[in-house]
């Protein structure tokens, strides 16, 4: 690979391997691509595939006692793998930036927004406090931050995802790089606050003249900002191209494949595509809209489960010296029918009231007005025995898979766990069995019993919490964002997962999602929420055929 003036970033024969017992592990093999200048390039592959490891290469941030890093990573021709760590430092944040996936966790909690902003500027730039404020307010106004009220006394867990991550890239622009490093920028966020993010790079890569090196396992959201591809699976290249020859005709089978799980809300199937269903030729039926109809209808002749009649919710802001105490409605007037084997979708952006309404249905939360009744019965009127009853009824899958697991305990445990405390298991000679089956209902087997979540997959992580959440044969199940942080592959099989327990054991959904492909494809009827308001409420193909309200339309944009 010759590299020329135009070429910013060049990797050559990049390997990366850990050492095992004394013998070496391969994770990354032998890859090489070009970033040229003014550029976004976009590096593709499931979790696993070699990606962070990548960008972290780049930036010589791999623990050399634990990763031996052979090859070449050129940046402006200066090789950086042989470069020193105070030479290193210099170009880290200032020549070299990364936008992380997770804000909440690269945003220090105790320091205010406005500290962490100058900290950076302070660390690579000798500025005056002038000339660092006034590039501040020029990049806070080109990320669409300007009209967050006091946002630099604010402290990280006072703003939005969408705004933490704005932030974010305010910092790693902060010293005029040349190359960003944009991790999984979007995971978990709105439609809405994605589009945005990509439209603000895009704006950024041609104002600023920079370099991206956009990083995801996303090819639909990929598609939309880069210019080329490279696409890695299991630390190899198998493709890399011109983004829109890519998606016309692809070359690699692996790159078919991940093209054949994108979720299209047009078709309606039975199953969703997998990597494993392309591979094994393995037909996708459509589903049959006059069973489905007929299914549809004989659900709602029934009453339903569960009704939440005029439900309002109401939040107090914390008061200070400067500011009084302001009430916030984050529920207005919320009423929904549920019906048994049913799946309701639930859409709307972070702030529109999705976890506050699952959170009064599961009684984590309080509300000052109306009723919510499981199948006629008043949830707030429960004595002591039905509220153990009602919690048994209705549980929940949450979106983190890690965090959602005790990472000190066994997963046998983690999954037993609900059915000990609610002494549906007394013998320890039941306790294995019972695991075993929940495990095998997910698709897991028992070699699964001894070991802990980090040494399982976010995929294997998120069978795990759904064994447990089926435990205790709810009739209700709650499903908040539970395949937003998965690959796409995986989130296909999860998907098709849940709906064949849905038609064995008979299970009701209320499906939590940003992504409204997943919750078209899930959903028997969407509720849209918007200010903690139902703004939309119906039949989900009819909804995507035809919305009637403005938002529900920008959503639906900004999905495809």
């Amino acid at each position: 690979m010759k590299p020329n003036k135009n070429t910013l970033l060049e990797i050559n024969n990049l390997n990366i391997s850990i050492a095992q017992n004394q013998s070496s592990k391969s994770l990354v093999k032998n890859i090489s691509f070009q970033i040229k200048k003014n550029e976004i390039l976009g590096l593709i592959g499931e979790s696993g595939s070699g990606k962070s490891l990548t960008s972290l290469a780049i930036l010589n941030l791999l623990n050399k006692d634990k990763f031996k890093v052979t090859g070449e990573v050129l940046f402006k021709r200066n090789d950086l793998l042989k470069i020193s760590e105070k030479e290193m430092l210099k170009k880290r944040g200032a020549e070299i930036s990364m936008i992380f996936q997770e804000p909440m966790s690269a945003l220090n909690p105790t320091m205010k927004i406005g500290d962490q902003l100058y900290e950076m500027y302070k660390a690579h730039q000798n500025k005056s406090f002038l000339e660092i404020t006034n590039r501040i307010k020029k990049l806070i106004k080109k990320v669409k931050l300007e009209g967050v009220e006091n946002l630099f006394e604010k402290y990280p867990h006072e703003i939005s995802g969408g705004q933490k991550q704005r932030v974010m890239i305010v910092m790693a622009l902060a010293c005029y790089p040349k190359l960003l490093i944009a991790d999984e920028p979007t995971t978990a966020l709105d439609v809405t606050v994605q589009k945005e993010i990509i439209d603000i790079l895009k704006l950024l890569q041609k104002s600023e003249g920079l370099s991206i090196l956009f990083i995801s396992h996303d090819l639909k959201l990929v598609s939309k900002i880069a210019d080329r591809l490279v696409i890695l699976k299991e630390g190899i290249i198998v493709e890399k191209g011109i983004t829109k020859n890519i998606f016309k005709n692809p070359i690699s089978d692996y790159t078919k494949a991940l093209l054949s799980v994108i979720i299209d809300p047009k078709k309606r199937l039975k199953n969703l595509p997998t990597i494993e269903t392309y591979e094994s030729n393995k037909k996708i039926v459509k589903e049959n809209k006059g069973q489905r109809q007929k299914r549809q209808k004989s659900m709602y002749s029934n009453e339903p489960i569960l009704r939440v009649n005029n439900i309002y919710k109401f939040y107090n802001t914390s008061s200070n010296l400067f500011q009084k105490n302001k009430q916030y409605q984050a529920l207005n007037n919320i009423s929904l029918k549920l019906y048994a084997g049913e799946t309701l979708g639930l859409i709307g952006e972070s702030g529109s009231g999705k976890t506050t309404l699952s959170n009064a249905i599961l009684k984590i939360h309080n509300f000052e007005k109306g009723k919510i009744y499981f199948k006629e019965k008043d949830i707030s009127a429960l004595n002591g025995k039905e509220q153990l009853n009602f919690r048994k009824k209705v549980q929940i899958i949450f979106q983190d898979p890690y965090a959602s697991l005790n990472p000190v305990q066994k997963i046998q445990d983690a999954i037993i766990e609900p059915l000990i405390y609610h002494r549906l298991i007394l013998e320890k000679k039941q306790v294995e069995k019972k695991t075993i089956q929940l495990l095998n209902d997910v698709g897991l087997d028992e070699s699964f019993l001894s070991r802990y979540p980090h040494e399982l997959s976010g995929g294997q992580r998120q069978r795990v919490c759904i064994a447990r959440a089926i435990s205790l044969k709810p009739e209700i199940i709650i499903c908040d964002e539970c395949v937003s942080a998965l690959d796409v592959s995986v989130q296909s099989t999860i998907l098709n997962l849940l709906n064949s327990l849905k038609e064995k054991y008979g299970f009701t959904y209320i499906f939590i999602s940003h992504d409204l492909s997943v919750v078209k494809y899930m959903s028997d009827r969407i509720v849209v929420l918007f200010n903690g308001e139902i703004v939309e409420y119906e039949e989900a193909d009819k909804m995507f055929l035809n919305p009637t309200n403005d938002y529900t339309r920008k959503l639906i944009k900004a999905s495809i």
